[in-house]
């Protein structure tokens, strides 16, 4: 019998975050702007941008 837990995405530290930046994107978006790349280095910190 397997553990379920074991197939959940996320399970192992580190398995649910991806590196920042479009190329690094599923299906990236046909623009990106430096407040894009900065909120998406941010995720998923609950503070924004040091820039905003």
């Amino acid at each position: 019998m397997t553990n379920d837990k074991e197939n959940v995405p996320g399970a192992k530290p580190g398995d649910d975050v991806r590196p920042a930046g479009p190329k690094e994107m599923e299906n990236p978006p046909k623009e990106w702007e430096k407040e894009d790349e900065e909120s998406d280095e941010s995720f998923p910190a609950s503070d924004p941008p040091a820039n905003y």
